[in-house]
């Protein structure tokens, strides 16, 4: 039961990857219109924080990557140390290892969510 549900929440996270992609990069703010126009300080006061923002995001998707490559990798070293057991015999490394495809999946989750 639990090994069904790891194996759905990872198939979960791998398909609910390409559109947090997508949403890690949206389309820049239309400016509204303003009665006074912006000063130096105020446009590069607002550079800044796009700059800070594109970055957040792209370290956001790195993470993202690298703990989806991480969540599979564990996945198959869950799946080998499964089929190396009989019915008899579950091993103390499967469960830590399920357990910790687990919290992995819900980080990942997490941060697919964003910083909102």
């Amino acid at each position: 039961m639990r090994l069904t549900l790891v194996v759905w929440i990872f198939s979960l996270c791998l398909f609910a990857l390409p559109s947090t992609a997508q949403r890690a990069n949206p389309a820049p703010p239309i400016p509204s219109p303003r009665a006074d126009p912006m000063t130096d300080e105020d446009e590069a006061r607002a550079r800044i924080t796009t700059d800070m923002a594109k970055k957040a995001a792209k370290d956001r998707v790195a993470a993202l990557k690298n703990d989806t490559d991480k969540l599979l990798r564990l996945s198959v070293e869950l799946k080998q140390s499964v089929d190396k057991s009989d019915e008899n015999v579950l091993s103390v490394d499967v469960i830590k290892k399920a357990e910790e495809i687990e919290k992995l999946a819900r980080s990942v989750k997490d941060k697919m969510k964003g910083p909102n």
